[in-house]
């Protein structure tokens, strides 16, 4: 399979359990759809922030989505509760503060490996 056509799949699969994760274990009753909706969308940003090796911190995230500090970092920390992103505490650009860094779980890059293996074996 070609290699595009190979990253496709596994952009779709990423999507496909993210949706899974997010729609089907609610965090709690007075979640909202749209609390959701969001959360499945900043982590597509962030899927495609990762494999373009930029750093999650909120600052890059905020200049690429143009959405308030608030507003991401309230989305952000609703996927850290659902265990979908690691948080760390890091130098900011600046290197004198500190700053929040994100990476995408590694329990939920275990779960699409796991997808991206059987999907693979049956595409060859």
């Amino acid at each position: 399979m070609t290699s595009a056509l190979k990253t496709q799949w596994h952009n779709l699969a990423f999507s496909g359990l993210v949706l899974h994760e997010i729609l089907d274990h609610p965090l709690d009753d007075d979640e909202t759809p749209q609390a959701r909706l969001k959360q499945i969308g900043m982590m597509t940003i962030l899927y495609t922030m990762t494999q373009a090796h930029q750093k999650l911190t909120l600052s890059n995230i905020i200049e690429i989505t143009k959405l308030t500090r608030s507003g991401v970092k309230e989305t952000v920390d609703l996927l850290v509760k659902r265990r979908m992103l690691d948080e760390t505490m890091v130098k900011n650009s600046m290197g004198r503060g500190t700053a929040r860094q994100f990476e995408i779980s590694q329990d939920l890059l275990n779960k699409l490996s796991s997808f991206r293996v059987s999907q693979d074996a049956g595409l060859n």
